[in-house]
């Protein structure tokens, strides 16, 4: 709910690749837009738009990119906000280092540093200010577009900050962690190293998940706190994660922690890297943890959104903890009397990206789009989460653009059985067929694991280049074709020869006395045919 379960997509990079586009700024296509507009439906966190913005720079072609981002739960949108604002924190704020330990820190642990929950406390204040605020949006964050929220939606992300700021304010998540591992395991949480220890072996890393260690998953499991270095202690709840806020008088309540407690915030950017050293291992353990996986990665897109340049690592930053057990002490308590004393202000205008809007969508769009009363022919790239498919339709569909991509996040990296994933692969594959889209790739001819799947809407259907499953069934129907010509040219020259042994056996088989006598042969060449049969 709070992570997305797929890696982090340049999503224009994807839709070239997809029709074969040039990337060159003097090319010009017949067709392409030159404005790009990007749903992420249900993305949980903003890790499209990120490495979208991140890797801009390295495109040739640079149309305008409107990102329309669209979540069913206003407590999501608020952390997106915040989580955005903190990569787009201007460089004299923090360091590369800072800015990335800070974002995994309010990304994916549910406890985090007294430095991180401050800056917490501090910018949810500047964005309540933005969104009551025109001017000082436009000043500080121009990029942004709340134009479509309701006003009970506002509302909502004003209950969210102000929930963030109020020391008093007390979530106890280690409570509510607790308890939701003890309803999921049942009989099983006296034992539940033992479960976590087999969903990571047998199942996760089974399924592209190999790059998450045993310890930083078990440690996750156990408490919420995904990354960890030895030199960190994370005492401060991350009132980013709780959902269902409503006001009560003066106080706030909630129903506490609703996201995944299962798979983890480890596959957003902790999967894959450009490095290959980063995931190399021996004897089934890693070098490098997710954790390292993810703070590389952090470091190379917080760079080329700062500098807009190539990013070098260097690999005295990233500690080889993936065969090191580290020693895990017991969390500190927290005392939240010192939030507003003293803290910083993050009022500073954020880092300028060129000819790129972030549109926040209105949670009743999602009803509007199943319904295709909306947006239609609007959307030249879609991407939606596997929790997101109940809303797909034919008329959803409908406001993709003619020339359209569309990503759809699988359920690979869920702990469900594995008919269960497959089942749900199959049903989005007979989903986009009827609506008329066309694989990117041939996933028949292709064995492998899926975590997304790529399906592109043409011009009309009319004129394009044949999909890669249509071409691959062709090539089958003609085979097909040429063994059934072989096999009735073997047909046409063996029923003679046939029919003459089954006269010999029923001759053979008739008792004595009986015969009609011999076989009556038509010429010389098939009573030849008989002695030879019968030698």
């Amino acid at each position: 709910m709070f992570w997305g379960l797929s890696s982090a997509l340049d999503l224009y990079d994807e839709y070239l690749k997809a029709f074969n586009l040039p990337d060159d700024a003097d090319a010009e296509v017949e067709g392409q837009p030159a404005e790009i507009n990007i749903l992420i439906c249900g993305g949980a966190d903003p890790r499209h738009v990120i490495k979208t913005m991140a890797k801009r720079y390295t495109h040739g072609r640079k149309p305008k990119l409107n990102i329309y981002l669209l979540d069913a739960c206003v407590e999501i949108v608020a952390r997106n906000m915040l989580l955005l604002g903190l990569a787009l924190e201007p460089p004299e704020s923090f360091s590369l280092v800072c800015k990335t330990h800070l974002f995994m820190d309010i990304y994916g642990n549910s406890l985090m540093r007294p430095s991180s929950h401050h800056y917490m406390a501090a910018k949810g204040l500047t964005l309540l200010r933005m969104i009551c605020d025109e001017d000082l949006r436009q000043r500080l964050a121009p990029i942004f577009n709340i134009d479509a929220f309701k006003y009970r939606e506002r509302d909502g992300l004003e209950m969210a900050f102000n929930y963030w700021r109020h020391p008093e304010q007390v979530f106890d998540i280690q409570r509510c962690w607790e308890h939701r591992v003890r309803v999921l395991l049942g009989p099983r949480y006296d034992h539940r190293q033992g479960a976590f220890d087999w969903d990571l072996s047998m199942t996760l890393k089974d399924r592209e998940g190999q790059q998450i260690c045993s310890q930083e998953y078990r440690y996750w499991r156990e408490c919420g706190v995904a990354f960890v270095f030895p030199e960190y202690e994370h005492c401060k709840p991350n009132k980013t994660l709780a959902a269902g806020l409503s006001r009560n008088g003066r106080t706030y309540v909630h129903r506490g922690y609703v996201g995944d407690i299962q798979t983890g915030p480890f596959c957003g950017f902790g999967l894959r890297s450009s490095e290959e050293r980063m995931h190399h291992s021996q004897h089934g353990e890693n070098d490098y943890r997710a954790t390292d996986v993810t703070e590389r990665n952090l470091l190379e897109l917080f760079h080329e959104l700062q500098t807009q340049s190539t990013y070098e690592h260097d690999t005295t930053i990233s500690r080889r903890y993936g065969t090191t057990q580290l020693l895990m002490t017991p969390l500190l308590s927290y005392n939240e009397c010192d939030v507003t004393e003293g803290q910083q202000n993050y009022d500073k205008p954020w880092i300028p990206v060129p000819d790129v809007q972030i549109h926040f969508m209105s949670i009743l769009d999602i009803l509007e789009l199943k319904k295709g009363t909306r947006w239609q022919d609007h959307f030249d790239i879609a991407f939606v989460a596997y929790n997101y498919y109940t809303y797909l339709s034919k008329e959803f569909f409908g406001a993709l653009r003619e020339r359209a991509l569309f990503v759809m996040e699988t359920k690979l990296l869920t702990v469900e059985r594995k008919e269960q994933v497959q089942k749900f692969e199959t049903n989005i594959k007979d989903l986009c067929k009827e609506a008329g889209l066309k694989p990117c790739i041939n996933y028949q001819a292709i064995n492998a694991k899926n975590m997304i799947l790529k399906y592109k809407k043409t011009l009309g259907g009319e004129g394009d280049e044949k999909s890669p499953e249509e071409e691959s069934n062709e090539l089958d129907d003609e085979e097909s074709n040429e063994m059934g010509l072989y096999i009735t040219e073997i047909q046409e020259v063996q029923p003679e020869e046939i029919k003459i042994k089954q006269q010999i056996e029923l001759n053979e088989e008739q008792p004595e006395g009986t015969s009609n006598g011999p076989i009556d042969f038509q010429d010389h060449e098939t009573e030849k045919k008989v002695e030879d049969i019968q030698d």
